[in-house]
């Protein structure tokens, strides 16, 4: 072989997309330890209220009047929440490696899993039409194959993954009239303020260059899901009062 086809047959060959540690070769992860810090806080603030809430919320469905199925699904939004407060602070925090680069994947998917769990319980509790369910049903086979992208093709999407996110969040409004309007204003309220400030924190996210910009992302997260939690609280307290 002459030095001119070896060279050709090394050009042909598909560039790497991973470091020799795991890390896709698009991420740069250069925060200080003063931000690293910052977005700590915040992470163990999450997961700590996370729990007392998933808690809170599992008794008072048991102890309250709601029926079997709506029981399990606010199990299900339980779950989620503590499984997408748990995995984001376990990826965030945890040392750069090759671990840290698996967990990305769960803290990816455990987002698509998350949206599909806040949807289980408010379908199930004030939405009981075929449109409903069939939305529910839609939202759970793109959360499930996205969360599946994003655990076997790590790197790969992620800006694809952030509208994703953000149409499966607002696909709600698609069954205005059999979901949404069917909830208490309080809820209601809640609900809308939690995809604001998710939307909003879009922003920060890819604002790379921002000073703490991702505490700040986070910031806007634990808000916006202490919001979806309020509107799942209160819609289980509706139903079962």
């Amino acid at each position: 072989m002459s030095a001119q086809e070896h060279s050709l047959e090394l050009s042909s060959a598909p560039a790497p997309r991973f470091a020799p540690d795991g890390r896709p070769l698009g991420l740069v992860w250069t925060y200080t330890p003063r931000e690293m810090l910052a977005d700590s806080i915040v992470h163990v603030v999450g997961v700590s209220l996370g729990v007392i809430g998933a808690v809170a919320l599992t008794i008072s469905a048991v102890l309250s009047k709601l029926s079997p199925a709506e029981t399990v699904a606010v199990g299900v939004y339980a779950a989620g929440l503590v499984a997408m407060l748990g995995t984001s602070a376990a990826y965030n925090m945890w040392p750069i490696g090759r671990t840290k680069w698996r967990l990305r994947r769960c803290d990816h998917a455990t987002i698509f899993l998350m949206i599909a769990g806040t949807y289980t319980p408010l379908v199930i509790l004030v939405g009981t039409d075929g449109i409903a369910i069939g939305l529910l049903a839609g939202i759970w086979l793109v959360a499930v194959v996205g969360a599946a992208v994003k655990l076997t093709l790590p790197g790969r999407f992620d800006r694809l993954a952030i509208a994703l996110y953000l149409a499966l969040g607002w696909s709600g409004m698609m069954v205005y009239d059999s979901v949404i309007a069917a909830l208490s204003p309080p809820a209601l309220w809640l609900l809308a303020a939690g995809g604001l400030l998710y939307s909003l924190g879009v922003i920060f996210h890819v604002w790379r260059r921002l000073p703490f910009q991702n505490a700040i992302w986070h910031a806007f997260v634990l808000a916006a899901a202490a919001c979806h939690y309020g509107a799942v609280f209160r819609s289980m307290l509706d139903v079962g009062a």
